[in-house]
């Protein structure tokens, strides 16, 4: 079993409290039965998530609205398994909405999957968005660490020298510089230039 999978289905397990319904929808391979329960009125979270996941690694593209609603959910391990399916999912839509996840700073609280999902999807929404991301998360006190460090270990990831000014902008903040040294290291030269490090001149 997929261990994203046996995760989840732990998870759900617990929130359906074992019922009987529960068990019905994990041991289905009926994809119109799984589909039916993302449209069905008065479906509980659990089974529309589970129903999505199983869609989503499937690659039945009936997962998708719900799969992105739940990569912008309040509760991160629900995030993190919509991330996992969305990936498998084989949608082109998919980067352009962890995108827009990404960066919508009204909730920027919940970007760390979105983030690392643009990373694994490699699309070209990715960079852009993640240095979009990033620049916002320079400025004094902001609170939002995790997010700015996937963005620079994505930015690493990739490495695309589109993205080399804003990981040399965050050399100068403590929390991110060693990672954004990583990160740099990883970009290819061009012409010879390479982003500074602490200590260069």
């Amino acid at each position: 079993m997929d261990e994203e999978l046996r995760s989840l289905t732990e998870r759900l397990r617990a929130e359906s409290g074992g019922s009987a319904a529960y068990d019905r929808l994990l041991a289905t391979d009926d994809p119109d039965t799984l589909a039916g329960v993302l449209t069905e009125p008065g479906q509980p979270l659990w089974a529309r998530e589970l129903a999505a996941f199983r869609l989503g690694l499937a690659g039945d593209r009936r997962a998708f609205e719900a799969l992105v609603l739940l990569l912008n959910h309040r509760d991160p391990p629900r995030c993190a398994s919509a991330a996992h399916a969305l990936a498998r999912l084989g949608d082109p839509r998919t980067a352009r909405a962890a995108a827009a996840l990404a960066t919508n700073e009204l909730r920027v609280a919940y970007a760390l999957h979105p983030v690392r999902l643009l990373t694994e999807l490699r699309a070209p929404e990715a960079v852009p968005a993640l240095i979009t991301t990033l620049r916002r998360r320079l400025r004094p006190h902001d609170p939002y660490r995790r997010v700015a460090l996937a963005c620079v270990d994505g930015l690493g990831e990739l490495g695309d020298p589109r993205a080399e000014p804003v990981l040399n902008d965050a050399l100068a903040h403590p929390a991110l510089a060693e990672a954004a040294v990583r990160a740099l290291t990883r970009i290819p030269r061009q012409g010879g230039a390479r982003g500074r490090v602490p200590g260069q001149r």
